[in-house]
């Protein structure tokens, strides 16, 4: 369970990327945090489904999750 949870994690960094690429549009939020959205999501599908379908709903979830994220950013001003 442990080293499934740890290869659910090293997916979500990619999987991040994979929700950023997917969400059209300038994104202003932190790099970061688009990673842990991906571990995230893919910690939710994984965990929940598995397999190449969790896989493709992970990174469904994480591009829903960026898009949510980033418009929370959005109306934020760079200090």
């Amino acid at each position: 369970m442990i080293g499934r949870i740890i290869g659910l994690i090293l997916v979500g960094l990619i999987i991040g990327a994979l929700g950023r690429l997917v969400h059209p549009g300038r994104d202003p939020m932190p790099i970061w945090l688009t990673v842990v959205i991906g571990i995230a999501a893919a910690l939710i599908a994984g965990l929940i489904i598995g397999g190449l379908l969790g896989f493709i709903l992970a990174v469904v979830i994480a591009a829903v999750l960026v898009a949510v994220v980033g418009g929370m950013y959005r109306g934020r001003t760079a200090v």
